[in-house]
């Protein structure tokens, strides 16, 4: 079987009498991509913040590349990798100094030849001698993607990664990501309110709310199951239904 390069046991993390996390479990293989799906306020974050070791989890376990998170991150974090709109680079530095720093942040054998081949694939030359602070939030979406992409990691997160993107680049580079999960067997764990994103890269989508996974599947699995044309109405579905229980095995 596919090596599982993401496992997450028991996960939960409270905030006082706030239960943001109340429970998750799932794993990640290699070359897969999983979605996280659910609306403001369902953990999704929150999960993503824990895996990436900056949320300490209140109980459960995350392994990633069978390492324990809470023993060995340190040789697990050079592996993977994070983007989000909202997660801004330093403004004063240009693009170019950005993607030098970080390169060099990831031990990067030839920092100055990776920047120029990432910046080339997600079409940046042209603004790698502006400061970060005067980019559009379409342009810093995409320095904030290529930043991710540095160190070719084997597990990548993605938060609303084409969140400000016209439908063009947004296409675009979906099409980047697919290949770079393709090519190199990648895992990503992907939080979109993009549907139309989250048919086209993941392979299983887990419907979350309250903390909680709701519902676990193909995409295709979801729609037959909840009889909708789009997982747009799946998500309505689940968001607006009080009564709705954990799936069997969440």
């Amino acid at each position: 079987m596919t090596e599982i390069v993401l496992a997450v046991e028991h996960l939960r993390k409270t905030y006082g009498t706030v239960e943001a996390v109340a429970g998750l479990d799932f794993t990640v293989r290699r070359g897969e991509t999983v979605a996280l799906l659910g609306g403001n306020g369902a953990g999704k974050t929150t999960a993503m913040s824990m895996i990436l070791g900056v949320v300490i989890p209140t109980a459960g376990r995350i392994r990633l590349f069978g390492e324990d998170m809470t023993r060995d991150r340190k040789r697990a974090l050079p592996r993977m990798n994070f983007s989000s709109p909202y997660v801004d680079l330093p403004h004063r530095l240009t693009v170019r100094q950005n993607l030098d720093v970080y390169a060099r942040l990831y031990g990067i054998a030839h920092p100055a030849r990776r920047v120029r081949e990432i910046s080339a694939a997600f079409d940046l030359d042209a603004l790698l001698d502006r400061p970060t602070g005067r980019l559009s939030a379409g342009q810093k979406t995409r320095v904030s993607l290529a930043k991710a992409m540095l160190n070719r990691p084997e597990l990548l997160l993605l938060d609303e990664p084409t969140a400000s993107l016209d439908p063009d680049t947004g296409d675009r580079l979906r099409g980047l990501l697919e290949r770079f999960r393709d090519l190199s067997g990648a895992a990503i764990l992907l939080a979109s309110h993009n549907m139309g994103e989250v048919e086209r890269l993941a392979h299983r989508v887990l419907m979350m709310r309250t903390g909680r996974v709701v519902d676990d599947g193909t995409p295709a699995e979801l729609l037959t199951r909840y009889g909708r044309a789009s997982l747009e109405d799946v998500f309505l579905d689940v968001a607006r239904s009080p009564e709705m229980q954990p799936a069997e095995g969440a």
